[in-house]
């Protein structure tokens, strides 16, 4: 199985980094080119773990389109793609406990090597509903690669096999990520 490294990021301290979003001020925590150099140094890994077959990356939307498009540019195998929708989020910008399926995949898993592209993983309850849904198409394989994970806020017992950055339980913002 994948190793994931834990790489925690320091916010930037320019107030330059402060941008507001809907009346909320919000201060850069990770820069552009350092997500880009992670999401290479994943693609690298992940091209060495699935070589030569043709694995099926199922991206999460919406928040996480722009890093399955920069991880599908960073991986050197073939690869299809398809996509999954989930709700599982309430007015306040937390997890509402429940989680909603609003697009399903139209590909065939079966027997296929499969990996879930998610932007960002905190209380695990949407990836777990994921995971037991696609698991149910008999893949030959299925594994989870995540931008940014929130390990404090998540369930123990969650296998996670790519992740590029282990973050704080905070509230982020930037890079195609969902906004409550």
């Amino acid at each position: 199985m994948p190793a994931t490294r834990d790489l925690l990021e320091t916010p930037a301290p320019s107030t330059e980094s402060v941008v507001t979003v809907q009346g909320e001020r919000f201060r850069r925590y990770l820069s552009a080119e350092r997500i880009q150099e992670r999401v290479t140094e994943m693609g690298r890994t992940i091209t060495r773990d699935y070589a030569p077959t043709t694995p099926i990356l199922v991206s999460v939307l919406n928040g996480a389109f722009m890093y399955t498009a920069d991880l599908m540019r960073a991986i050197d195998t073939n690869c299809e793609i398809d996509f999954i929708k989930l709700s599982s989020y309430g007015a306040e910008k937390v997890s509402s406990g429940e989680v909603h399926e609003l697009k399903s995949v139209d590909a065939d898993l079966e027997d296929r090597d499969v990996l879930i592209v998610e932007d960002i993983v905190d209380t695990g309850l949407s990836m777990e509903f994921m995971k037991d849904r696609l698991q149910q198409h008999n893949p030959a394989s299925l594994r989870v690669t995540t931008l940014l994970h929130k390990p404090t806020a998540t369930e123990p017992d969650l296998t996670l096999d790519y992740v590029g950055f282990r973050i704080p339980d905070l509230f982020v913002i930037g890079y195609g990520l969902d906004y409550g």
